[in-house]
């Protein structure tokens, strides 16, 4: 299997899909194959989230890896999805903007490099409510 099919294959990376347990209603990010509350008794369902939500928590990364390294500052957030579940995320906006309770939603971008032959590999940020970017 060749790299970027085995990126591709990771759709809930892409496309934010998780589960939802028909039995009790709870939703979760990533996906599990048991709802934590039901069990074996639970009825996961794929689940493509919206992508919308808002900042619990964050903090501003000054110091990296050396993969990051080109991108501090950046910001790493808690995000909680409109359905519930929380995730942890960079959110792509002036660092002078953020704050908790910040509207945000989902966007495609580049979240590093692999190797060095410099394999790209892409997934979901957030970006801030009224953004434009999509």
């Amino acid at each position: 299997m060749t790299v970027a099919r085995f990126w591709r294959r990771l759709k809930n990376l892409y496309n934010l899909i998780g589960t939802h347990c028909e039995k009790c209603g709870g939703y979760y990010y990533p996906p599990r194959n048991l709802c934590p509350k039901c069990r074996r008794s639970s009825r996961s369902v794929p689940f493509k989230f919206k992508g919308l939500g808002e900042v619990v928590t964050y903090t501003i990364i000054h110091s990296s890896t050396k993969d990051f390294e080109k991108q501090t500052p950046y910001i790493l957030a808690i995000i909680k999805l409109n359905e519930g579940p929380h995730l942890t995320s960079q959110v792509i906006c002036d660092h002078n903007d953020i704050h908790i309770g910040m509207k945000v939603k989902s966007a495609f971008r580049k979240l590093g490099e692999e190797s060095d032959k410099g394999m790209l590999y892409y997934g979901t940020k957030f970006v801030p409510m009224g953004s434009r970017d999509k």
